[in-house]
């Protein structure tokens, strides 16, 4: 019998943080352009600022919060959609049509956005933070950071843009995880490619155009929100303002590549052994 290996549940988490801290400076530039509440700068622009204003190292303000946004919210949206996924092809002759993908992100995506939302508020607020200095903290500093936020603003801070988080995890879970999977069965399909690293380079980056596109309306809002206290309020066409597709997709893409790549080596050298 030919030997085929699954995921185990927290591959998901863990090759998430493998890409967050090789794209963690493109997300630090998003959320920097993302809070402008009038487009002054562009990404090249930012960057040069911040590196100028606080030194290379300040692009890596907020990792570990990063870091631990992934270990909560990517890792429950991966381990709900792969477990399930996994549970509902194990007695079928093929794989899920694309709509049940979409529904099973959808659930995963919400599930994940919920549960992520405190770490995603301190990560936003790492990044944000002035001075830059006090943003560089240790992984410890995490928890004393979410009770600082939970004893001045309240419980409910912790979920400030929780619906807005829950929204934006379903639509980037359904364009990363539904269209990687989607993308893969189809460029498999055709026969010129097997199972290897560049089919898996190819879908993911199909994932990433997808899931910017979907997400990025309500990432702006969110990070927005997030970062707020109560100055900045919701009206209508602010989704217009601020969209910038192009840097949003500079730090999606090569986060959703990396983390498929990852995803994928995990899974071939640590995966549970399933005979076919």
């Amino acid at each position: 019998m030919a030997e085929a290996r699954t995921s185990r549940w927290y591959f998901g988490g863990l090759a998430s943080c493998g890409a967050a801290c090789c794209t963690h400076p493109l997300d630090l530039l998003k959320v920097h352009l993302q809070t402008q509440q009038e487009v002054k700068l562009r990404m090249t622009g930012m960057a040069l600022q911040v590196v100028r204003t606080d030194g290379f190292l300040a692009l890596y303000n907020g990792l570990s919060a990063s870091l631990c946004r992934q270990m909560t919210y990517s890792l429950t949206r991966f381990a709900i959609y792969e477990t399930m996924r996994d549970y509902m092809t194990k007695d079928s002759q093929g794989p899920l049509p694309f709509y049940s993908k979409v529904l099973l992100g959808g659930i995963s995506g919400l599930t994940g956005g919920f549960v992520g939302t405190p770490a995603d508020l301190v990560n936003v607020r790492f990044v944000c933070a002035s001075p830059p200095a006090k943003s560089r903290q240790a992984f410890a500093q995490i928890t004393p950071r979410l009770c600082s936020t939970l004893s001045l603003e309240g419980l409910k801070k912790l979920f400030s843009g929780a619906t807005m988080a829950s929204s934006r995890g379903a639509l980037v879970t359904v364009g990363q995880l539904s269209c990687y999977d989607q993308a893969k069965q189809l460029v498999l399909s055709t026969g010129y490619l097997s199972d290897n690293i560049f089919t898996h380079f190819l879908s993911s980056f199909i994932a990433g155009g997808c899931a910017t596109f979907l997400c990025q309306p309500l990432d702006v809002l969110k990070t927005r929100l997030m970062n707020s206290k109560g100055e900045y309020q919701v009206r209508p066409g602010c989704m217009l303002q601020g969209w910038g597709l192009v840097p949003a997709g500079v730090r999606l893409v090569p986060h959703t590549v990396l983390t498929f790549m990852f995803l994928e080596q995990l899974r071939k050298h640590f995966g549970i052994k399933v005979a076919t």
